[in-house]
């Protein structure tokens, strides 16, 4: 079928377009939230009280006054969150794969089943988000660098016995995938609910968890550092003569990681 008449293309591109339009709204309003943990940080309040920072900024021939509470007191009439630009790109991604991979049977290599590899990129896929949870809240994650040497080891480990199963392009987006959606679950299973508590509590007079916030701002600032490997992945396929194509190809991704989180310090400040 001529690919200029093949509804299946056009779905596609849709959802790929559809998919970056809605990680871009995304990932900017993430790393300009937390570029204004660290700008406020920089100007604390001269006075004691609940203000824990505040910056001025100027965009579009505008000027804006921004000024982060400690615990909050009074509640708007409309209090704005961010959390549609995550799920809508989330969906489209996960849709994106089944098609790409599951839809067009283009996942396995080798004499593996079809079906032992949907099953192996399923459970990546969805398993990612609990065993991310249940490592960053286990005393192993009460050690930043610990946590973080543990989870690229496990990565490692993931992106090799992957590659043993499913062809290039399949392991390496399974592996964003994987990313994606602990970076959406982070949104909607830890920062949405712990934003809701500190909400309620105000509104019932009640002293706040500030433990919760803490948890939300910490899955916030991983998010960032998820994204740049995350994006590199999505690209491989433009590149796979020095990423997937190659023997060493869970190797170079490891290095991508690597290099993807020094980029997202960098952006961080």
């Amino acid at each position: 079928m001529n690919p200029l008449f093949n509804p299946i293309q056009w779905v596609t591109l849709f959802l790929w377009w559809f998919h970056v339009i809605a990680g871009f709204t995304w990932l900017g309003q993430t790393y300009l939230f937390n570029r204004l943990e660290k700008w406020m940080a920089e100007f604390p309040p001269k006075e004691e009280g609940n203000v824990a920072g505040s910056l001025w900024m100027v965009h579009g021939g505008g000027f804006y006054h921004l000024e982060k509470q400690k615990k909050p007191e009074l509640m708007p009439e409309k209090l704005h969150s961010f959390k549609w630009q995550s799920g809508l790109t989330w969906i489209s991604g996960f849709l994106l794969l089944l098609l790409l991979f599951y839809y067009e049977k283009n996942l396995v290599m080798g004499n593996t089943p079809f079906e032992t590899g949907l099953l192996i990129g399923l459970g990546v896929v969805l398993l990612s988000w609990p065993i991310y949870t249940l490592i960053w809240r286990s005393p192993l994650g009460k050690n930043e660098p610990v946590g973080v040497v543990f989870c690229f080891l496990l990565i490692l480990a993931i992106s090799y016995g992957l590659s043993r199963v499913m062809t290039g392009w399949a392991f390496y987006l399974h592996i964003g995938a994987m990313f994606g959606t602990i970076m959406a679950a982070n949104v909607w299973l830890t920062i949405i609910p712990s934003q809701k508590h500190l909400v309620e509590a105000v509104e019932a007079g009640r002293e706040p968890d500030m433990t919760l916030a803490a948890r939300a701002k910490q899955a916030s600032k991983h998010n960032t550092y998820l994204s740049f490997p995350l994006i590199l992945t999505m690209i491989s396929s433009h590149f796979s003569w020095i990423t997937y194509g190659t023997q060493y190809s869970w190797e170079i991704l490891g290095g991508i990681i690597i290099i993807g989180w020094i980029a997202a310090k960098i952006v961080r400040g």
